[in-house]
């Protein structure tokens, strides 16, 4: 099957793209800018560019908030971000007294808010993974790892998915959808075992998404591609190149009917000597379509 890769904004980010998340409320695209700072909100109606700058540190990830509003990871405070007012509250902080901070972030289907935390110099084995219920308590789910990414649930909501970039695994993990108790953490990726996406300069999977059908979607950093991947058997069902671009960073789908695409990309990198030269499309955002298969609307803070 043919697909079509458009890219909807050239320098949608002067840093690292990251976090897409699409919005059904308002139709729009959020998506954040880790090392300037940035939230950005695209209209693909309209093709207008919104952003608010959030002060004093990174930000991570974004998502909407049930009852207005985002929320966001900021350095190492969940923070709430009012759009109009460019308030921003902090509602929680995790890694005190650590070079830690928040990084990849997503709501499972009861509006619980899952975020990973990594070392700024990237140190092995120093991130945490936490959620914030809806009533705000925050509880560490699993540590030792290097840099935590993408994350992403079964449509059964048996099974969690999450990304250590580092040793290039995606993990599982059994799923209480009731209690948001995870267990069992298992490899079911990983990116050394697949020919096609264990080159040299390949750094590792980082976003991540699932369809409909269950098989993973990811962003494959310094690979310049999408993979679709059936998390059963670890196989490679397909390989969608972003022209022009290697460092993909994450993925979400979109559109009306959750059938398109997003894909970031990165431009800037503190440790760029990790990196090739920048593409000429690094940076920017694209959209695919034409895939066959569609996801789940995205899930909000229900907190």
């Amino acid at each position: 099957m043919s697909y079509k890769v458009e890219t909807v904004l050239k320098d949608a980010a002067s840093t690292i793209g990251e976090s897409p998340h699409w919005d059904d409320a308002t139709q729009t695209l959020l998506y954040v800018d880790i090392l300037k700072g940035d939230v950005h909100r695209y209209d693909p109606v309209t093709g207008k560019v919104d952003f608010i700058h959030l002060v004093g540190d990174n930000v991570g990830f974004v998502v909407p908030r049930g009852k207005g509003g985002l929320v966001a990871g900021l350095g190492q405070a969940f923070v709430s971000v009012d759009w109009e007012t460019k308030a921003v509250t902090k509602l929680a902080e995790v890694d005190p007294g650590t070079n830690n901070k928040l990084n990849d972030g997503k709501c499972d289907a009861r509006g619980r808010l899952w975020a990973g935390t990594i070392d700024r110099q990237l140190a092995p084995s120093k991130g945490k993974l936490y959620c914030m219920d809806t009533d705000g308590c925050v509880t560490k789910k699993d540590e030792n790892l290097t840099i935590s990414n993408g994350m992403a649930w079964s449509p059964d909501n048996k099974t969690m998915y999450f990304i250590d970039t580092t040793p290039r695994e995606v993990y599982a993990y059994d799923y209480d959808i009731d209690t948001g108790n995870i267990s069992s953490r298992r490899v079911v990726v990983n990116f050394k075992d697949i020919p096609e996406l264990s080159g040299e300069n390949v750094i590792g999977p980082d976003g991540m998404t699932t369809d409909t059908d269950g098989n993973l979607w990811v962003a494959c950093l310094n690979g310049g591609c999408v993979a679709k991947i059936e998390p059963n058997s670890g196989k490679l069902l397909q390989k969608v190149d972003i022209p022009d671009a290697t460092r993909i960073t994450s993925v979400c789908w979109g559109g009306k009917n959750h059938d398109e695409l997003y894909v970031t990309s990165l431009k800037m990198h503190p440790t760029s000597a990790r990196f090739p030269l920048i593409d000429s499309q690094d940076g920017s955002l694209f959209r695919v379509t034409g895939l066959g298969t569609r996801g789940a609307p995205a899930e909000v803070f229900r907190g």
